[in-house]
């Protein structure tokens, strides 16, 4: 009975009955759900959220507003009425937002300041995310870039922030330039070091490892393991950052070394409402109510976006 079962099992074992397997390096990396993508799934559960969708129309009709209505209006932010009657006239039909101290209309030069200080928090947003990203894919693939990284990060980010930026600001004149040559300056060394974190845990993951072991080459390994999630990342930061250099540029006009005096900006216009704010409360408030939308709603799309970047709410 053995000799028959040995017998059998040398027939169906035969050499030629087995091929050597062909290693595949794009076969390598494939895995058992074959139709899923990253990028769907992010959008897929970012948008799952009713509140997110609606945040995200609020602040495209903003943005919509704010570059729309200067180009198409042409009512003068700037002119100021030699007529005391249109001084302080609370909000109607002509002046939506009502009129300032000198006459000049407060809903046109809230779109106008709302532009302005979307394009400065858009570029101090490229600058310190762009600069930030390119130096902490340097740093966290070169240790020995750490010692003096480490040592330039902690000397700029013990410094307080406001005693930086006040200084700068007195050293240089106060203009577009300079506000955004303070606030880029130091924000790029903080997203550095976060990137730098986040790519650290991205090249050491267990898939990654796995991957090098496999023998999958590197370009692939950074083309589909770690710049999906780089790029997720620095969408989140950008929408991180602009709402924070939108708060600063307010906050630096609003103690008078922000934008210049006659600049249009949100945070002129809600540092010259305050001084009437007694008399006159609609001219801070309606514009302040135009900064806190923008300021919640860019925060709460950045937070949204980190969790539905995360592959493991993907399921």
């Amino acid at each position: 009975m053995k000799s028959e079962t040995v017998k059998n099992m040398d027939v169906l074992l035969r050499p030629e009955k087995f091929r050597a397997a062909v290693f595949d390096r794009t076969a390598s990396e494939e895995g058992g759900f074959s139709n899923y993508s990253y990028w769907r799934s992010t959008i897929r559960t970012f948008f799952r959220s009713k509140f997110v969708v609606f945040i995200v129309a609020l602040i495209g009709m903003l943005i919509l507003m704010a570059f729309l209505y200067p180009a198409l209006s042409k009512t003068d932010p700037g002119a100021i009425s030699t007529n005391p009657m249109t001084w302080n006239k609370r909000p109607n039909a002509d002046h939506w937002f009502g009129t300032d101290s000198i006459g000049r209309d407060i809903w046109a030069r809230a779109w106008y300041g709302t532009r302005n200080s979307f394009l400065l928090a858009f570029f101090i947003a490229c600058s310190d995310v762009g600069v930030g990203t390119v130096v902490g894919a340097l740093w966290g693939y070169n240790k020995k870039m750490d010692p003096v990284m480490i040592e330039i990060y902690n000397v700029m980010t013990n410094i307080p922030s406001t005693v930086y930026l006040v200084l700068l600001a007195y050293i240089m004149n106060t203009s577009f330039l300079t506000l955004f040559i303070a606030m880029a300056s130091r924000g790029w060394i903080v997203e550095a070091r976060f990137f730098r974190n986040r790519i650290l845990s991205i090249r050491d993951s267990e898939y990654n490892v796995a991957s090098k072991c496999l023998g999958t080459p590197m370009r692939r390994i950074v083309s589909r393991n770690i710049i999906p999630h780089i790029v997720s990342l620095i969408i989140m930061e950008t929408a991180l950052v602009i709402p924070y250099s939108i708060s600063s540029e307010v906050f630096l006009s609003f103690i008078g070394i922000g934008m210049p005096v006659d600049a249009v900006t949100l945070g002129n216009i809600v540092n010259q409402g305050r001084s009437s704010f007694a008399l006159h409360p609609y001219q801070m408030l309606l514009p302040t109510a135009i900064l806190c939308v923008i300021t919640i709603a860019f925060y709460v799309i950045g937070n949204k976006f980190a969790d539905a970047s995360d592959p493991r709410n993907h399921v």
